[in-house]
């Protein structure tokens, strides 16, 4: 019997449709994981559940207009990170705006499909996602997301180790803190979107947030956290792609669920001093002159 599902699961692998989604988990895996190391340092969670109505919304307006429902998704997510950013000064503050965010995105989204009498069915199946459907478009959207965010990552890597640590201290130190937190929002909600058909909306967890909360527990380092954050990104994706074919189970459960079970493992290694992501030393002072 064993022998049996590892020839079918060789099989499998030859196909077309499971290589392009296997190439977008390892794609995803290495930026999708940095996204989330974002989303726990600022502590933004209800950031994934606003944009998650804001891409149904962009699902329902592609659907009415005929255009693409997850390019549409991207520009809605887009335009949504940059609009709320004004408004998240303080986390009280993005926190009231994420919150009005969703009510309107949800509300405007179900109006949509009951006035254009789309199908809403179609529009929500796209939520729970459809890995083996992964087209060249969603490949280069999330092969995009693996050059950018490293990219961006490693160039502000400084200012985003201040700001991740004390947004207070970062605007002290010089760091433009309005700009980022907008261009972190877009690559947030952009990253979310993307995700979607890889794991659906509903579970993007899975590629972003779950990589990241092992990672604080392995790292102490804001890179060290981000390298730790990538490495297991890609042995879950790997790892709960394979298991999925193998039992012929849904991709994006078992995901979550290989996620969130070497999280469990991690957090039983004993604690070490990394609750927090330290900020870069200062600069020796000068010594003064006599």
């Amino acid at each position: 019997m064993s022998l049996l599902a590892t020839a079918d699961l060789g099989l499998m692998l030859e196909l077309v449709p499971v290589q392009r989604a296997g190439f977008a988990l390892l794609l995803g895996a290495v930026g999708l994981p940095i996204v989330g190391v974002v989303i726990v340092g600022l502590d933004i969670m209800p950031v994934r559940f606003a944009m998650m109505h804001v891409a149904l919304l962009g699902i329902a307006v592609g659907l009415l207009t005929g255009l693409d429902p997850m390019l549409c998704a991207l520009v809605a997510c887009a335009l949504a990170g940059a609009g709320v950013a004004p408004l998240a000064r303080t986390p009280a503050g993005l926190s009231g705006a994420m919150g009005l965010l969703m009510s309107m995105a949800i509300a405007a989204a179900l109006l949509v499909l009951s006035v254009s009498g789309v199908n809403a069915s179609g529009a929500f199946a796209l939520l729970w996602g459809s890995i083996l459907s992964v087209g060249s478009a969603d490949i280069v959207v999330v092969g995009v997301l693996a050059v950018v965010v490293p990219a961006l990552f490693w160039w502000r890597r400084r200012d985003l180790a201040l700001l991740l640590y004390d947004r207070e201290l970062a605007q002290c130190s010089g760091v433009r803190v309005g700009p980022l937190t907008v261009v972190l929002l877009v690559l947030v909600a952009v990253a979310v979107a993307g995700a979607i058909k890889l794991t659906g909306a509903l579970l993007v967890d899975a590629l972003t947030l779950l990589p990241a909360l092992a990672a604080r527990r392995l790292g102490k380092r804001l890179t060290t956290i981000a390298l730790w954050a990538v490495a297991i990104g890609v042995a879950v994706n790997v790892t709960g792609f394979l298991i999925a074919l193998w039992l012929d189970w849904p991709p994006g459960p078992v995901l979550v669920l290989t996620a969130g079970a070497v999280v469990l493992a991690v957090h039983l290694i004993p604690e070490r001093s990394i609750t927090s992501c330290p900020p870069p030393a200062p600069a020796a002072a000068p010594p003064s002159s006599h």
